[in-house]
């Protein structure tokens, strides 16, 4: 899916918080691709997530899913998750069931897919236990195994690592990065981890007080002159 942005600007309470313009009035999250959004605490990542992702409607500007405005069945296609999801208080295996079963997919359809996650996300011994009493790379894992679940066409991550364990990072990255190569899906992910972006991504937009400083290929920004940027990755060196 592809994802264009034209001159956002998010107003909240007279305080303007997103404002794109200038060189990067227009973006591009480009189909099939894995892109990052890296920048400084309230710098406005998690605001421009939620407006691409239909949470929240910009203050002006537009967003276009392949060319067309946000309706219902553009977003039933996509969905968003944070580093401190929402569990339902019911087992793992019916907290990942769930898209599909309010997609009323047969059951021998849903068993199938469910176990196949339950297995890649190595989370199949607490299938039976409340997904709502469980360590934070546990519930990670949940809640990314239930976005992927109905195989969305555009995946919206807001720090999907966070503080959890390096073998859980390692679990959700390939999971991440096997829906991209196969199933072509976008994924934008918000991440402090340099070394991730790099790991895994194909595109990085970097946004600094509401603003947006870069948008182009990971290795782009190791060259580029801005001392907003060079301070963040010299304190974020990997």
């Amino acid at each position: 899916m592809n994802i264009e942005t034209s001159h956002i600007k998010k107003i909240y309470q007279e305080k303007t918080v997103l404002s794109l313009d200038g060189q990067f009035s227009d973006l591009l999250f480009e189909s099939g691709k894995i892109h990052g959004i890296i920048g400084p605490n309230g710098s406005g990542k998690t605001t421009l997530m939620k407006i691409i992702a239909g949470l929240i409607a910009p203050s002006s500007g537009a967003v276009l899913y392949n060319g067309q405005p946000l309706c219902q069945d553009i977003f039933s296609e996509m969905t968003y998750s944070t580093h401190t999801p929402t569990l339902f208080s019911r087992s793992v295996y019916q907290n990942i069931a769930y898209p599909l079963k309010i997609r009323k997919q047969e059951k021998n359809a849903i068993d199938q897919t469910v176990s196949q996650l339950l297995e890649e996300f190595e989370i199949d011994d607490i299938k039976d236990q409340s997904a709502r009493h469980l360590s934070g790379g546990e519930s990670q894992k949940i809640a990314l195994a239930r976005a992927l679940s109905f195989s969305p066409k555009a995946l919206f991550l807001d720090e999907p690592t966070a503080n959890i364990d390096p073998k859980s990072i390692q679990i959700i990255e390939a999971a991440l990065q096997k829906r991209n190569r196969e199933q072509g899906l976008t994924i934008i992910i918000i991440t402090h981890n340099l070394s991730q972006a790099f790991r895994i991504c194909n595109h990085l937009t970097f946004l600094d007080q509401g603003s947006c400083l870069f948008s182009d290929r990971p290795e782009k920004i190791m060259t580029t002159s801005h001392s907003t940027i060079d301070e963040f990755i010299s304190f974020n060196r990997f």
